[in-house]
């Protein structure tokens, strides 16, 4: 038999013939028959701990657990009379009815996902739980929800949308399957559509709107006007310096914003914020005019300089030059660091190109307008010797000042070819103030002078007709150098070594023999002594040599390794000229 015959023995059924189904045995008591399968009430009208027992009318009473009966995670208060929708799933061999409140619910709820999806409605669910692909929603049955219908945009914390409750369209469903799809993205996006079409009426360039920031990015932060986005650039943010939009904004934050320009075709929206305010640079030279003291805040640090913001938009460049009047400055980290706060004067300003020229040091007095004071001209000084170069010695004066003692100013006579040659770092010595120039902050310095120079006892000593005898330092084509005393040569020309033509003394010389001659020609301001050996015999020959001299006037060599390389010059002249004819 099936479901819905079997045998019931019972005293209330005596008048119906043994072996009678359901059907007659109800019949003959005028009851209701509930079909298996199908939807009925059910009125409570017993309760125990773990059951209620519901009548469906079928003089079948039946237990459901109550379990079966939720009201969104929590129990319901149940009382006898309650009526229920529950779902017959069998009758028991014994003739009892076996129902349940869950299939009932579950029956309506695919009714509700059928109607609704044919009506392109919605169904409120709530998110359980998260699981591969998206999440999971009640929505009276389970239902899932792919991660890209979520919202219009990627949500980051996911877990924090768990236990609330959306609005959802149904995408697609199968009932056998238990298979629902649902979106919360396709709701936004109507919402989003009706909002965009109401912006495009409204929204022109010029307009001050709000809206929330929803992304931003290393060139600037996209914000939702309410139907469109727009784009504010990170120029547009500030008329100040912005390393990163995140260092101002936050995604989610609501901000007033300036419409630049809308293309209604493109539907591309450009915004500002620093549009909001005025520029600064139109009255910056109203609020710091030049040689005006203020305070800027270090914002970045090159090789060449610091740029101090003294205002939001406005910002100057301390030259690493005008950091300080004395400290030889090798990087301006050195002196501050990026978020200091600093004093400084305005020296120059160009609104047309938005630069400033910021000074530090012009709030310090100048030590250079102390040095004139403390060390004129001709005194003698003492210091060490802080560096050796090619040209010459520094000397450490006040802290920051050095003052240099030039390599030509180091002796009178001796051939310095480097001062390291008598010098060393850390000696202390004295020099003589030669000249201090307080405008490009040089003071010169000399040894020599602190001797008087040789040369000026020279003339005294050698007067034209003087017979000197020497040591020979040096034989070239063009003659012979003789050294007269300690530091003080003279040359013997080529011409003035005999009567008879000589071409070269090259051969005929040697470097450490003892020559006599005569001084044919003396001066002191050229640091030139002219000697002929020709001269101790021949008296005529005495003024061939100053003629040699006014023939190089023009040129005018000042030492002896001058001449030597004009007379060098000549000669790879003349035998350039030799080539030539030939």
């Amino acid at each position: 038999m099936g479901n819905n015959e079997t045998e019931i023995k019972n005293d209330r059924f005596d008048s119906v013939e043994e072996g009678a189904s359901f059907a007659e045995l109800f019949a003959a008591e005028d009851l209701t028959v509930a079909n298996v399968g199908e939807v009925v009430a059910g009125t409570i009208i017993g309760l125990s701990n773990d059951f209620a027992v519901v009548d469906i009318g079928d003089k079948s009473e039946s237990e459901i657990s109550l379990s079966e009966f939720k009201n969104e995670g929590e129990d319901v208060e149940l009382k006898v009379g309650d009526v229920f929708d529950v779902l017959v799933e069998k009758r028991e061999a014994e003739g009892g009815l076996r129902l349940s409140r869950e299939k009932a619910i579950g029956i309506k709820v695919w009714e509700d996902i059928a109607r609704i999806e044919e009506e392109d409605g919605t169904i409120q669910g709530r998110i359980d739980s998260r699981v591969k692909g998206g999440m999971s929603v009640d929505i009276g049955v389970p239902a899932f929800l792919p991660y890209s219908q979520i919202d219009l945009r990627p949500v980051k914390d996911l877990d924090g949308l768990i236990s609330q409750f959306f609005d959802f369209k149904i995408l697609k469903y199968n009932r056998r399957r238990n298979n629902v799809v649902i979106s919360r993205r396709a709701i936004l996006e109507e919402a989003r559509n009706k909002l965009r079409e109401k912006m495009r009426e409204t929204l022109e360039e010029g307009a001050v709107i709000k809206g929330a920031i929803t992304n931003i990015t290393d060139y600037g932060i996209f914000i939702d006007l309410g139907g469109l986005d727009g784009l504010c650039h990170i120029t547009d943010l500030s008329w100040g310096r912005v390393s990163h939009p995140s260092k101002l904004f936050k995604v989610g934050e609501e901000i007033e914003v300036k419409v630049l320009k809308y293309d209604k075709e493109t539907d591309k929206v450009s915004l500002g914020v620093k549009q909001l305010k005025s520029d600064p640079w139109t009255t910056v030279e109203e609020r710091y005019p030049v040689g005006s003291k203020t305070v800027g805040r270090v914002v970045s640090i090159t090789d060449y300089g610091v740029f101090a913001e003294l205002e939001e938009g406005v910002e100057g460049l301390i030259h690493v030059s005008e950091m300080s009047w004395s400290k030889k400055i090798r990087h301006p980290s050195k002196i501050v660091t990026v978020g200091d706060e600093v004093e400084i004067a305005i020296l120059n300003i160009d609104v047309d190109a938005k630069r400033i020229s910021l000074g530090m040091k012009q709030l310090q007095p100048n030590p250079w307008d102390l040095v004139v004071d403390n060390y004129p001209v001709g005194s003698i000084i003492e210091g060490k010797i802080k560096n050796i170069t090619d040209f010459g010695i520094f000397i450490g004066i006040e802290e920051g000042i050095d003052g240099l003692i030039h390599v030509s100013d180091l002796s009178w006579t001796e051939r310095i070819k480097h001062p390291s040659e008598k010098y060393s770092k850390n000696e202390l010595i004295q020099a003589v103030v030669l000249k201090i120039d307080r405008e490009n902050e040089r003071f010169s310095l000399g040894i020599k002078q602190l001797e008087p120079d040789p040369w000026q006892q020279v003339i005294e000593k050698y007067p034209v007709g003087t017979p000197v005898e020497g040591k020979i330092t040096n034989v070239t084509d063009f003659g012979i150098f003789v050294e007269v005393e300690e530091g003080i040569e003279g040359l013997v020309h080529v011409s003035e070594i005999s009567k008879e033509k000589i071409t070269t003394p090259v051969g005929m010389y040697n470097v450490g023999d003892m020559l006599k001659t005569k001084v044919i020609n003396v001066s002191a301001k050229d640091r030139k002594i002219g000697l002929s050996v020709k001269a101790l015999t021949d008296k005529s020959a005495e003024g061939s040599y100053i003629d040699y001299q006014r023939k190089q006037a023009a040129s005018g060599p000042s030492t002896i390794g001058d001449l030597l390389k004009e007379e060098l010059g000549k000669d790879n002249a003349e035998s350039g000229d030799e080539q030539d004819n030939d």
